[in-house]
């Protein structure tokens, strides 16, 4: 349980101090090679182990691996080290407000699609292009949020995010306590509003803000700590709630008494995606390294050895119906708005405080 837990830990919420740029390891290969931005810890060495070392047998390009802080704090290193011609990473994963902040300064080069033809079997919303069509970055890994019961408490499972605001769930909730991480928003707008286009408005906005208020009495828990949910939820204390698929699965695993389920309005989808600053001087090589990493077989691999979601279509992979069910659905997703985020931080991040958990 500690290993995806510390990895979700790094992928929601960065490194301090002398862990942002831990000791690169590097693989010795012909005279090429690349530097790779990738989320440190349990994550990076994921990648070290079973994905860099058959990527360099594969095609002769030496990886040099970084472990990159999420979020802002990597981006600005990447926005300030590009202004002076430099990359500290030639490919990075990226989160994807980053990688929309990004756009606005022109940091990421645009992909020439032609030289990635793996992406042919991504899904779409993995592509992510400047408003001007230019492709930004492609999608590296995906992780769900889901709705969870303990089983002890809730011998059937609810079936959709109504479930938040019944009533008979009264303190009985454990919820993320961030807009910006816990998507409840696009929760709230999809369950009540018939999708997330009412976010499109800060009138909407303020609408969903409203509706996802009446869950308060229903919260025992507002969590930033994520083992304090775990435990809690193991328990039977907070017996219901959202929380990551992957790591819910692995607890029913090891015998406690939790499911995940994909309610009927969809899971939360998010996402990293690879983007190559405009400093490098590797195109031509992060071409290559993307392309790779579309591959069905590598999607398939990185499920079964990271927990992450495939970004690719699911009858391209060679993954049992098992396998598939442990880090995804076929149900359509609710997919956050990550342009309300970057476009509203603060105005979200006041609403947030006044009106939920404040």
């Amino acid at each position: 349980m500690k290993t995806t837990a510390s990895r979700r830990a790094v992928l929601g919420a960065g490194l301090t101090g002398a862990s942002m740029l831990a000791m690169p390891s590097i693989l010795r290969a012909q005279d090429r090679s690349l530097t790779v931005g990738v989320y440190g810890g349990y994550f990076k060495d994921s990648f070290d182990t079973n994905i860099f070392p058959e990527f360099t047998k594969a095609t002769g390009i030496a990886i040099q691996s970084v472990a990159e802080p999420t979020g802002e704090a990597w981006l600005v290193q990447l926005e300030q080290a590009a202004r002076a011609g430099q990359a500290p990473a030639d490919v990075s994963m990226m989160s994807q407000v980053a990688l929309l902040k990004g756009q606005s300064t022109d940091l990421w080069a645009p992909l020439d699609m032609a030289k990635i033809e793996n992406a042919s079997g991504l899904i779409e919303t993995f592509i992510n292009k400047y408003p001007d069509g230019r492709v930004a970055g492609i999608g590296a890994v995906s992780w769900y949020i889901t709705l969870v019961t303990n089983t002890d408490s809730y011998p059937e499972a609810p079936t959709s995010w109504a479930a938040l605001w019944d009533p008979a769930n009264a303190d009985k909730l454990g919820l993320l306590a961030l807009v910006s991480n816990s998507f409840l928003l696009e929760v709230t707008a999809k369950t009540h509003f018939g999708g997330t286009e009412v976010l499109d408005t800060e009138e909407g906005i303020l609408k969903v803000f409203d509706k996802l208020a009446e869950v308060k009495p229903n919260v025992r828990l507002w969590y930033r700590d994520e083992a304090q949910f775990e435990q809690a939820l193991k328990s039977g204390e907070i017996p219901m709630g959202q929380y990551y698929h992957d790591v819910t699965g692995l607890a029913a695993a090891d015998g406690n008494p939790v499911r995940s389920t994909f309610p009927k309005e969809g899971g939360i989808l998010d996402s990293g995606s690879w983007a190559v600053s405009r400093a490098s001087e590797k195109l031509e090589e992060a071409h290559v390294f993307i392309n790779y990493m579309c591959q069905p077989e590598i999607q398939a691999i990185l499920s079964r050895k990271v927990g992450t979601s495939p970004t690719i279509k699911r009858d391209l992979l060679d993954l049992t119906a098992e396998e598939f069910a442990a880090v995804s659905s076929d149900i359509a997703p609710i997919i956050p708005r990550y342009d309300m985020y970057q476009q509203k931080s603060d105005f979200l991040n006041q609403k947030w405080t006044e009106m939920i958990a404040g």
